[in-house]
């Protein structure tokens, strides 16, 4: 396993530490330190790309866990800000049931002829950064405010999640259209006839 894919994996690995972080409320300033290791996560989804394409480490592993991390970390977060009303649950089932979408096209290309591993498209990282950015500042305002949010705070949060949600439906829309050919049938795909 080469630097790339490590760093993709110690990601996962921060996953359940950010959980409990953010869950045990008898621990004095746990917000704070869920959005440090949140935030240390989030580095190494740069990491790992950066490293990847300047020391040609790019690999079908790594092209298959980057978003499969992204995915675990930040549906994570989000399932996670639901019961503490930061959330709406619709937000995040629209956002989870892509990202489920999402992964059964990479499945299903990776079993097509053509073996296709689909790695991340620009929409789908810019959907991934928003989302991001998005969990990053409620991690930010609970720490100061120790999770309660002032009004203008829970505006700005809505707005963010509805702007995560939307791009979730236009770049799973794209993956969805930019391999559709995966589903047709393979006489349609190789484009000879092939008799019954």
């Amino acid at each position: 396993m080469n630097l790339a894919n490590g760093l993709t994996l110690f990601r996962i690995i921060l996953v359940p530490v950010f959980v409990a972080f953010l869950l045990t409320d008898g621990l004095p300033r746990h917000y704070l330190y869920a959005l440090l290791v949140f935030a240390a996560a989030s580095v190494t989804d740069f990491l790992d790309g950066y490293v990847a394409r300047k020391y040609d480490m790019i690999t079908p592993l790594g092209k298959f866990l980057d978003p499969i991390a992204d995915k675990i970390l930040t549906a994570s977060a989000l399932i996670c800000f639901v019961p503490f009303g930061w959330v709406e649950a619709w937000v995040v089932a629209v956002i989870i049931s892509r990202e489920f979408i999402v992964s059964g096209i990479r499945l299903a290309a990776v079993e097509s002829e053509e073996k296709i591993v689909i790695q991340a498209s620009f929409s789908g990282k810019l959907k991934t950064a928003f989302t991001m950015l998005a969990i990053c500042f409620f991690l930010t305002c609970s720490a100061v405010t120790g999770g309660e949010f002032p009004p203008f705070a829970k505006t700005t949060g809505a707005v963010l999640m509805y702007i995560c949600a939307a791009l979730t439906v236009i770049s799973g829309i794209r993956y969805a259209w930019d391999y559709r050919h995966i589903f047709k049938p393979k006489s349609q795909n190789n484009g000879g006839y092939h008799g019954k």
